[in-house]
């Protein structure tokens, strides 16, 4: 059974920082890209960055390029947000996800708040 479970989230002033991480079990995920997405209030839910399965590329919506770096440790089944030069207009909550093709299944993290005070 595929889990993910977010951890890393609070509350932090504009500027700060924060490291997100996902703990994922139940398969080899050293297989398979990871993301993170993230929902506002009264927003739909939204792509924020996404690593491919060997580590090698990334990519990142345009509003967070530059202040947010997404990595992964496949030995810790973990994926990571650094998220840097926070604003308040990051605040939501964030989810980490995979999508597995042979179960035809995108599989969702609970999803963890993060809240930036101005």
């Amino acid at each position: 059974q595929v889990q993910l479970v977010e951890s890393g989230g609070g509350l932090v002033q504009a500027g700060g920082s924060l490291r997100l991480s996902c703990a994922a079990s139940g398969r080899t995920f050293s297989r398979y890209n990871m993301g993170w997405y993230r929902q506002a209030p009264g927003k739909e839910r939204e792509f924020v960055a996404t690593v491919d399965w060997s580590g090698g590329t990334t990519v990142y919506a345009d509003s967070v390029k530059g202040r947010f770096t997404i990595s992964r440790d496949d030995a810790k089944n973990t994926v990571y947000l650094q998220m840097n030069s926070l604003k308040p207009e990051d605040t939501a909550i964030y989810y980490c996800n995979v999508y597995i093709r042979v179960d035809q299944t995108n599989y969702w993290g609970q999803g963890i708040q993060v809240t930036v005070s101005s």
